[in-house]
């Protein structure tokens, strides 16, 4: 039986609800004549680049926006009739991108109530839904927690436990764990997948994350409102010239096996780390004897290594110092809730620094002190020091230095500290208010240098868009509300590079982008970091971001700072990385398990220096590992 079924679907924002022609002027088509069909019980992945019509596609499926033309049906039921919605919004549940969008009360299990209640669900089975539901999310510690205190990846679980507590036929997530740390990404996708497989509850899942897409009967790629590429998703995600002609990439462990190819050590093409290391064994021991032949390439050095070249940790400029860091959520009250339990952190000027954490680990709670959005308490007005009692263990003197600011002291002026320290937010819609873009990206600069005439705002605002990727004469006079979620990011970041700060902190700036999103960004950071800002600070989930492009990394977790390094020896404590809900880069899993069957590489985990490293050890060493039984090297 069909689940759901697109017949000749067109949608547009601009359409006129009245237009009875939508195709009588220049209208712009979100979708543009979709034709789909999903079985029951099936397991579908949408993949596509910002802006391709992913979710709108999803909203159109359980009737939240009404095709401008065409026939959309679900489960049997005209999803353009009215008196259809309400059955099929009880059957077709959608997991939002944001999750604030989806947040209706002040009680987390209430929330997750508040679906059952509405479709008649009894009070007994409402609270075996709810137990169900955060259990399956891990999330069973929060049941009385209020949405509104959580981090942004811990709302992303509530929002889904809200749905599966529905039990619905149909489930669709909108890039539903973009912003949920590698556990919790996998969590949600064992949940979803055994509701698939056990319940053949039918899945539409939208995403960017190939090792998620890689679970689904069938991918499907859509860009320009068109769905353009469909089949397997082992077979969808090796097609590099069509994934490439429309904005996307290759999985980064086919980019692996294709780039060491490309070098002279013939690996098959595969989808797992372990399967890559693998090929890469065999590859070793079928051809490393010819490898003579290949010609050296010179190494051309990566922003990582530039970045490196730059650092200097005598400059105030650009440096963060840190100890005793502690801040409390609702101090005083039921809800109290440590974020950050004496943190001690330097960060040296003219570093490109990452940190990494689970979900609520209390990676945004500190970023946001470096910029005094969160302020610590002896900086405050009204504050006056406490007297220790007789016999009481005085609070360590806290210590926050951020770009020559002392942030612990109350004279500090802070608006000047805030042109100097950036900050772009998970996300990016929160930071956007005004009418046009022009208006967003000036704000800061006017706000900081009240002197600035007219002339020097176009000048900079145009700088800043271009910085990022995006034409001054198109964008600046659209609302930003309008934009595709990649273009509000960038936006995002336009507005506040527009002042040049010497410290620029993003939190999650490449979460919910695809893949070539994601690379641009980062580019453009190295060429931000490269050109004028001084120090570049990135929270993210994302392990080969940080791999890639950090020269060092913080781990949070529980308020505490585990361990701060290079990646390359961050990530080669793998217990303690996965005892706190992290994963590992690709590169770090790959040269794990080769470790395991006696092939040592020893890269700083960027994908350029592995594969170089993987090629020099096919080269002098990889002959003699013909002779071993196992696979090992022979040292003999």
């Amino acid at each position: 039986m069909e689940a759901i079924k697109f017949e000749k679907v067109h949608f547009s924002y601009e359409a006129d609800d009245e237009t009875e022609n939508v195709f009588g002027g220049e209208v712009a088509f979100a979708l543009n004549g979709i034709d789909l069909t999903v079985e029951e019980g099936e397991f579908v992945a949408i993949l596509g680049h910002n802006g391709s019509g992913k979710s709108t596609l999803a909203r159109l499926t359980n009737g939240l926006l009404t095709p401008s033309a065409g026939k959309i049906t679900a489960l049997g039921l005209d999803a353009s009739d009215e008196k259809n919605l309400f059955a099929i919004r009880k059957q077709v549940g959608i997991v939002f991108q944001n999750p604030d969008n989806q947040m209706v009360a002040s009680i987390v299990e209430d929330d997750i109530a508040f679906g059952p209640e509405n479709v008649g669900i009894p009070r007994e089975e409402i609270g075996e839904r709810i137990t169900f539901a955060l259990n399956a999310v891990g999330m069973s510690d929060f049941r009385h927690a209020t949405p509104s205190r959580l981090s942004g990846g811990q709302k992303q679980r509530i929002a889904i436990a809200g749905v599966l507590a529905l039990k619905p036929r149909v489930m669709i997530l909108d890039e539903s764990t973009a912003m949920l740390d590698p556990r919790g990404r996998k969590e949600v996708m064992d949940v979803v997948l055994r509701l698939n497989r056990e319940e053949k509850i039918t899945v539409i899942l939208i995403t960017h994350f190939p090792e998620e897409a890689m679970l689904a009967d069938r991918a499907i790629v859509m860009s320009r409102g068109e769905i353009v590429m469909q089949g397997k998703p082992e077979e969808v995600l090796r097609r590099e010239q069509e994934l490439q002609k429309y904005a996307l990439a290759l999985p980064r462990s086919v980019r692996v096996c294709r780039a060491l190819t490309a070098g002279g050590l013939p690996v098959a093409d595969a989808l797992t780390a372990e399967a890559v290391a693998e090929n890469i064994r065999q590859a070793l021991g079928d051809t490393a004897a010819d490898f003579e032949k290949t010609e050296k390439t010179d190494h051309l050095p990566t922003d990582k290594e530039e970045t490196q070249e730059k650092i200097s940790d005598k400059s105030e400029i650009g440096r963060v110092e840190c100890e005793n860091l502690t801040y409390v959520y609702n101090p005083a009250s039921p809800f109290a809730t440590y974020a950050l339990n004496g943190v001690d952190m330097e960060i040296c000027s003219g570093e490109f620094f990452g940190i990494i954490g689970h979900t609520g680990s209390g990676k945004s709670t500190f970023v946001q002190h470096l910029n005094a959005l969160l302020r610590v308490p002896s900086s405050e007005k009204k504050y006056k020091p406490k007297k220790v009692k007789k016999g009481q263990t005085p609070t360590p003197a806290v210590t926050l230095k951020v770009n020559g600011f002392d942030l612990t002291d109350k004279k500090t002026d802070f608006k000047e500290l805030r042109s100097k320290v950036g900050m772009v937010f998970q996300y990016p819609e929160y930071q956007l208010f005004a009418e046009t873009v022009f208006d967003d990206v000036a704000f800061g600069l006017k706000n900081f240098k009240e002197d600035v005439t007219d002339t020097e705002v176009e000048s900079a605002v145009s700088e800043a868009l271009t910085m990022v990727g995006l034409s001054p004469s198109e964008m600046k006079k659209r609302s930003p509300f309008d934009l595709s979620g990649g273009q509000k990011r960038r936006v995002a970041i336009a507005g506040v590079i527009v002042t040049k700060p010497q410290i620029l902190v993003l939190d999650e700036p490449a979460a919910g982008l695809d893949p070539l999103g994601k690379e641009e960004i980062m580019q453009l950071l190295h060429k931000i970091h490269r050109e004028w800002c001084k120090t570049v600070i990135v929270v993210s989930h994302d392990m080969d971001e940080i791999a890639e492009n950090c020269t060092r990394a913080a781990i949070f977790s529980e308020g505490k700072i585990l361990g701060v390094g290079e990646p390359k020896t961050l990530f080669a404590e793998t217990e303690k990385i996965e005892n706190v809900g992290l994963d590992l880069p690709l590169t770090a899993k790959i040269s794990a398990y080769l470790a395991r069957k006696g092939v040592s590489i020893d890269s700083d985990l960027t994908l350029a220096d592995f594969i170089q490293k993987t090629l020099n050890f096919s080269k002098t060493r990889g002959a003699g590992m013909r002779s071993t039984a196992k696979g090992g090297k022979n040292d003999a």
